[in-house]
Parts: C-alpha cells; structure tokens; sequence
C-alpha cells in the first residue's frame, strides 16, 4: 500500500458551547498562520475549519501546519493569551527528527497543535507502508 502526503482532510467541523470564546481562540490562531477567520451568523470558519455552536460530539487533537519554528511559538503564545490552555509547550518532539510543536486546548478542550516539520530527508513525497 502506499500513501502520500499533503491534504487528507477535507473539512474539520467542531461543534463549541461559547462562539465567543471560541472565535477568540481561534482567531488568535489564525492571525498567527496568515490564515483569514470569516464570520457569520451563529458561525464562524477558516479554510477547512467549520465552527458553530451545539453539543460536542467528543474532543478531537488536529495540527496546523507552522511555515518555521518560530510561528510555532507565537501561536502557542497567541491561543494561550486568547483562553487556551498549555497541552505542551513549543519545542523538538520524537515523532521525526525535525518536528517542531506546541499544544493547546481550545475552550471545549480539543487538543490543538501547531507543527513545523523541520529538516530531514524529504527526497519522497510518499511513504510506503506494508500491512
């Protein structure tokens, strides 16, 4: 089987208690990775983010992609000022030499990270996995 790497996702809808809050949260985000935030009535999305107001179904953990390091770190230092909690400060983690992240949970508690995949050998654009 082979996979390949680059959109997988669609849309992403999160269903919050608190627009407001939310909105904050992820707006702060958004500024950070140039990303524009569009509201409307009862909703408010950016790109493949939907969000509107209603029960959760459960909490979910999704990553933006951070162009460098220091982007990472802004947006951890952006959604904590704007209501988040810290799920894990900026720094190197151990799922790929390279990959550089922060945490946080959103005001519903959906663990949010930001993720800049750094140096290391990108030669493929798809992996190959065998079942």
């Amino acid at each position: 089987m082979e996979t390949y790497r680059g959109r997988l996702i669609d849309h992403l809808h999160l269903k919050v208690k608190d627009l407001d809050a939310s909105k904050r949260f992820y707006k702060a985000a958004m500024d950070v990775l140039g990303i524009p935030l569009v509201e409307g009535e009862g909703y408010f999305f950016a790109d493949e983010l939907w969000v509107d107001v209603g029960p959760a179904v459960a909490h979910v953990h999704f990553a933006f992609q951070a162009k460098d390091r220091e982007m990472v770190d802004r947006f951890h230092t952006a959604v904590l000022a704007a209501g988040g909690r810290d799920n894990g400060p900026p720094g190197e983690r151990k799922y790929h030499p390279g990959y550089y992240a922060a945490f946080a949970l959103d005001p519903d508690g959906n663990n949010v990270e930001a993720v800049h995949h750094g140096p290391h050998d990108r030669s493929s654009q798809s992996v190959h996995i065998t079942w």
